[in-house]
């Protein structure tokens, strides 16, 4: 205690200096509007500066939360989307009872193949998020492949970059069917074969998927024709793509999982049983 007095004595002189020039500045604020106006408009820069510091830390440290609701946002309007198309042609729509053919999952990439000739994903998903073998996988730009194992916590994935993928595609404006694969040349490309001569290409026209399978819908999006000629027997065109997925920077994908797979596969192996 008596140092304190001590500091208060030895000071006396300095801190009376202090008081009265804390309430001449303060006298001088309140009475002055050109003052008053400038004291306020830095103390607004001060504590604007520092706040706008500290939101854009928080918004960093929330980029990761953020990027799950986008996705989340994002599995809801495909879902909605599905659903309408469903009912595109019915007269009367009860938006209580929309059929729900297909359902979405989210996951993230944590490994990606793409120079070798057999390439494949690795998600950070797997059979306990309800992940299962022949799921399409997709970007928010285009197809990427279909999961092809499934382990506890994760799923590895067959890119479309790889020489055993063979999926159903098609010109999106004419509706000519064919398969997409990969010749193994250049990431960025892959081949559309099996489009028969009568069909009319023409350079930057889009490729969808074609629909006629259990794991794509129809109308995802692949790319757009880069070149094209006839094959040997000159009965098809042999068809070079421009991939709108960038297959050597993913991050995010989604999942789709077709509700009427089994029974469609189901119907059909019967129909091959008889058949034989």
């Amino acid at each position: 205690m008596q140092q304190i007095i001590y500091f208060f004595i030895r000071n006396k002189n300095f801190l009376l200096f202090a008081v009265l020039f804390t309430i001449s500045v303060a006298l001088t604020i309140q009475t002055h509007n050109y003052h008053n106006d400038k004291y306020i408009s830095s103390a607004n820069f001060i504590t604007g500066g520092i706040y706008t510091f500290r939101n854009n830390i928080t918004d960093y440290l929330n980029l990761g939360k953020e990027n799950q609701q986008l996705l989340n946002e994002n599995l809801m309007l495909r879902k909605k989307l599905d659903q309408f198309k469903e009912v595109v042609n019915v007269e009367k729509l009860d938006s209580t009872v929309l059929p729900n053919k297909f359902n979405y999952f989210t996951a993230r990439v944590i490994n990606n193949n793409y120079s070798k000739t057999k390439n494949q994903l690795t998600l950070d998903k797997g059979r306990s998020d309800s992940l299962k073998i022949d799921l399409g996988v997709i970007s928010s730009k285009g197809i990427v492949g279909i999961v092809s194992d499934v382990s506890k916590n994760y799923a590895t994935v067959q890119s479309i970059l790889n020489t055993k993928s063979r999926i159903n595609a098609k010109l999106k404006k004419s509706s000519h069917f064919g398969s997409l694969i990969w010749n193994t040349k250049d990431p960025n490309v892959a081949q559309l074969v099996d489009i028969p001569r009568l069909a009319q290409l023409e350079k930057g026209d889009t490729i969808i998927t074609g629909g006629r399978s259990t794991i794509f819908p129809e109308g995802i999006l692949i790319g757009t024709i880069k070149d094209f000629h006839l094959d040997n027997d000159d009965n098809y065109y042999y068809v070079n793509i421009d991939l709108f997925n960038d297959m050597t920077s993913l991050e995010h994908v989604y999942l789709i999982e077709n509700n009427e797979a089994a029974e469609i596969l189901e119907l059909e192996k019967g129909v091959e049983d008889v058949e034989q």
